[in-house]
């Protein structure tokens, strides 16, 4: 873990939970694509950097959440560094408290408030294409989050964020978080089409071609609609359509899950929604959601 790997000849990335690039700007100066989840990941970022006598100019954030910009601010302090993210997830990476906020859907409770949820921090500028470093692309990758993008780096690398997982986390736990379901599922079309010297995935393995594991990620979300669908043949309350899925996955309801998992039930149960294929009723003051 914490490995620095060679891809191209001025591009790299560091083995990690969510992996982080470096892109060489020159024999003494290196840009970051995101820091890390915390400030141990940043120090051991840092003392790659210091090893190869490299200095950190920027971060270009994909977005903002936390396991991706949790090195932020300790890299700042430490190198003066500029950090960037895109659109919205540049206030999300200044006001670090809305992440949590934003999946609980009100106050979060202290199960809630840790370092995989609830980033330092940082002082971030809204990523533009005039602050890129010459020759790099900025690739919107909406649906995983509100303004998630990617980089494609001159040496034709590209950095995919978030918009895929392996096979063993699809898997293992099923329902990955998407904020919006249709955005997100026309990004995975959308990368199939694309070429590349190499594509990272931050939570996946390298590859030349993604098409394959683009397709087994459509395949889960169609998988999980569906099944959303099959729950809904009476009307049934979101926390009792929350409950089917995880009893269906033999999964483990906790705190956190029940923020990340039940923040993208409630996505899919509004695309559900716009395609028409359930519909939402109040009855006794309660929501309810039915197949139609």
């Amino acid at each position: 873990m914490y490995e620095l790997i060679q891809v191209t000849e001025n591009c790299y990335y560091i083995e990690s939970p969510a992996k982080i690039g470096i892109v060489k700007l020159n024999e003494n100066d290196v840009i970051l694509i995101d820091s890390g989840n915390d400030k141990d990941a940043a120090k051991k970022v840092k003392k790659i950097l210091e090893i190869n006598n490299w200095c950190l100019k920027s971060i270009f954030n994909t977005h903002s959440n936390a396991d991706h910009i949790g090195g932020n601010k300790y890299l700042q302090t430490q190198t003066n560094c500029k950090i960037y993210a895109p659109g919205i997830e540049n206030d999300f990476t200044r006001h670090t408290i809305l992440e949590p906020a934003f999946l609980y859907g009100g106050y979060p409770p202290k199960e809630l408030m840790h370092k995989f949820l609830f980033a330092q921090e940082s002082d971030s500028e809204y990523l533009t294409d005039n602050v890129l470093p010459d020759g790099f692309e900025i690739i919107p990758l909406p649906g995983h989050f509100f303004d998630m993008v990617g980089f494609r780096t001159p040496d034709n690398v590209v950095f995919l964020a978030d918009c895929l997982s392996n096979k063993n986390t699809l898997d293992k736990y099923k329902i990955s978080f998407i904020y919006d379901v249709e955005s997100y599922l026309a990004t995975l079309e959308n990368l199939k089409s694309m070429t590349a010297t190499l594509f990272i995935p931050a939570h996946a393995q390298p590859s030349k071609d993604i098409c394959e594991l683009a397709d087994c990620n459509i395949k889960t979300v169609n998988e999980i609609a569906d099944k959303i669908v099959g729950i809904c043949t009476e009307p049934i309350c979101f926390e009792n359509i929350l409950k089917a899925l995880f009893d269906e996955y033999e999964l483990t309801l906790t705190f956190e899950q029940y923020a990340l998992a039940g923040s993208t039930v409630k996505s899919y149960l509004t695309y559900l929604k716009n395609k028409n294929r359930i519909k939402s009723v109040f009855n006794d003051n309660m929501l309810l959601w039915c197949k139609i």
